[in-house]
């Protein structure tokens, strides 16, 4: 039997065209840097409902949502579902952890004027703007907003 010779090798050109790429956008990354280039951010806008809320997890996966007002439960996310609101929440708790910062202090979900919706954890300083994430994502939270209202 005769063995077949495969080469791996990527054509030379599209390594290079890769590199090029690469050198070129950090190149404009640094111009923009030291010619002081900020991103244009979303005008103010004023906060139409605020929400602070307490996200618990329950030993069968589910995640309760408390109002820390009152301690009323507002919503119940069901195990293997809200993977983008767990997500989100990951990040926040891993922030707090790193801080020292225990479950209790609440998060602040907030709808703006302007249609967006942010999750705010006050005990760091952290704000996360959820209209970034597309409409779908952020649609989980603003379910989690008219439970809060409903509550």
């Amino acid at each position: 039997m005769s063995e077949l010779k495969v080469e791996n090798k990527l054509p030379r050109g599209l390594l290079i065209g890769a590199g090029a790429l690469v050198v070129a956008s950090l190149l404009l990354v640094s111009i923009a840097r030291i010619a002081g280039y900020v991103p244009a951010q979303p005008p103010p806008s004023a906060a139409i409902a605020s929400y602070d809320l307490r996200f618990v997890d329950r030993s069968d996966g589910a995640v309760l949502i408390y109002s820390d007002k009152d301690d009323k439960l507002v919503d119940t996310l069901q195990p293997g579902t809200n993977g983008f609101v767990r997500g989100v929440l990951r990040g926040l708790v891993r922030e707090r952890n790193a801080d020292h910062i225990g479950p209790t202090p609440p998060f602040r979900l907030t709808r703006w004027a302007d249609g967006r919706l942010s999750l705010d954890d006050p005990s760091t300083g952290r704000h996360v703007d959820l209209e970034v994430f597309g409409p779908t994502n952020a649609g989980a939270f603003a379910d989690i907003l008219v439970a809060s209202s409903q509550a």
